[in-house]
């Protein structure tokens, strides 16, 4: 895989997560599928807080330590939660532009003591996006609303 695929790939799956979002309405952020799960809001804020913690962290390894977590009530509208998405995903992107393409077969030593493809962590980043997008377009399904297709 190219960087420039890479790229485009994330580009697109991203572009699909903003459209699933903007299939709520403000209340629906807080609405949760059953008692003790996430909320909508809570998963979207997941899908940054992971991004943020496995690149900053895990990979670039310019945190000292895995970020905390992005807390509900900083971000309560679907403009906060689109603009978190946003400001975390470019610091990715202006991370991903400076690669090459043997950048994606490095092996990254992680904090947490683990060795991984540089390519095969950001693959992981992008299928967590995925996953949580699928949850958010089945809590559209279950308030009623109908989710983009993939």
């Amino acid at each position: 895989m190219t960087l420039d695929i890479l790229i485009s790939n994330w580009e697109r799956i991203r572009s699909k997560l903003l459209e699933t979002i903007d299939c709520f309405q403000e209340g629906d952020l807080a609405f949760s599928p059953a008692e003790g799960l996430w909320t909508a809001r809570e998963l979207i804020l997941h899908i940054a807080h992971e991004e943020r913690g496995e690149v900053g962290y895990g990979i670039i390894q310019e945190l000292e330590e895995w970020p905390p977590e992005y807390g509900p009530g900083d971000y309560e509208t679907i403009e906060d939660v689109k603009g978190l998405l946003s400001d975390v995903h470019s610091q990715t992107l202006d991370y991903i532009k400076t690669l090459t393409y043997a950048d994606l077969r490095r092996t990254i030593s992680t904090p947490w003591n683990e060795d991984f493809l540089l390519g095969d962590m950001l693959a992981h980043v992008i299928e967590h996006e995925v996953h949580h997008r699928g949850e958010l377009s089945l809590i559209l399904g279950l308030i009623g609303r109908e989710a983009p297709d993939a």
